[in-house]
């Protein structure tokens, strides 16, 4: 399956991969898994990794998922979500995503290297548990983040 993903219990971190000619509908299956898996609760950073994504999404499928993640908000509330997309017109619609999404999590940022993804991803995950413990207004951007 071209959608794959691990969390890591001990960082509260889900990397997510899409590889090849990933689909809208291999994407909607990801997040049916993670509403199932018992590790997806809680307080969760994303990396989500497209360096080896072939296919390109359009406007239509970006603006689906949202929706996807809002369906599972009742089980998991995610901070921060580093995307990795190495090539131009993926990067430009991951920003897109970017902004669509962006009411989903603490905050949320494109890449275009994994190094640079990890980097931030775990500063943002610093300045977490920093701030009340560990939890930011439930994973949910504040007007303040926003601007």
């Amino acid at each position: 399956m071209p959608v794959t993903y691990v969390i890591d219990t001990q960082e509260k971190v889900i990397r997510t991969q899409c590889v090849g000619m990933s689909t809208l509908a291999e994407v909607v299956d990801h997040f049916r898994a993670l509403e199932r898996d018992p590790d997806c609760v809680g307080h969760l950073d994303v990396l989500l990794d497209l360096t080896e994504m072939k296919s390109l999404p359009n406007a239509r499928q970006i603006q689906a998922v949202p929706y996807e993640i809002a369906r599972i908000r009742e089980r998991v509330r995610f901070g921060a979500c580093a995307i990795v997309a190495t090539t131009d017109p993926l990067f430009g619609m991951l920003r897109m995503f970017e902004v669509l999404a962006e009411r989903f999590f603490r905050v949320i940022h494109v890449f275009r290297t994994k190094a640079e993804a990890e980097t931030w991803l775990a500063s943002q995950r610093q300045q977490s548990s920093q701030v009340d413990g560990g939890s930011i207004s439930e994973g949910i951007r504040s007007e303040a983040d926003k601007a």
